[in-house]
């Protein structure tokens, strides 16, 4: 389970869109995982882990909306967006990267749930369709066209907010 914590975290941290809420995620989800070691069938551990992380996460969210609780906005919080920044970029290169990582982010926050997630375990990730499929409890089939159609929703959603932003400056 150890090599899969990170991945874990940052399905977890996709998902609930907080950090605190990731790591409570994590730490429940390494807890069902060890209780339940014995259900392991096979050696696809990433992908068991990966389907308890989002269990875990559905039946956190069922009781928020049973406690009619709201959860706050996504802020400008550091720790909201991981930067990927080659260590010879300048600052003007590192700028334009951390832009578009928030509006990533902003964009990915606007796809439905389903399309996120399915975003998440393959691009991120890098599961293959049959983990993915594992994960989220569906049919290849359903995961290989919801997957095309997330792309498709990411790839319009990012075009309107470029055009957007290039009408604005």
């Amino acid at each position: 389970m150890l090599p899969h914590l990170d991945a874990a975290y940052r399905f977890a941290r996709w998902l609930s869109r907080s950090s605190v809420d990731a790591d409570d995620l994590v730490q429940d989800a390494v807890l069902r995982a060890f209780r339940g070691f014995d259900g392991l069938r096979g050696t696809d551990a990433k992908a068991w882990l990966l389907t308890i992380v989002r269990n875990c996460y559905s039946t956190s969210f069922k009781q928020q909306r049973r406690g009619d609780m709201v959860p706050l906005p996504p802020g400008d919080d550091p720790d909201s967006a991981t930067l990927l920044v080659e260590e010879a970029a300048g600052p003007e290169a590192e700028a334009i990267l951390a832009d578009d990582r928030r509006s990533l982010d902003a964009i990915m926050q606007t796809l439905p749930q389903e399309y996120r997630e399915i975003l998440i375990l393959r691009e991120i990730e890098d599961l293959d369709y049959r983990e993915i499929a594992q994960v989220i409890s569906t049919p290849i089939g359903t995961v290989m066209s919801r997957l095309a159609r997330a792309r498709a929703a990411l790839k319009k959603q990012w075009h309107t907010h470029m055009d957007a932003a290039h009408a604005a400056s």
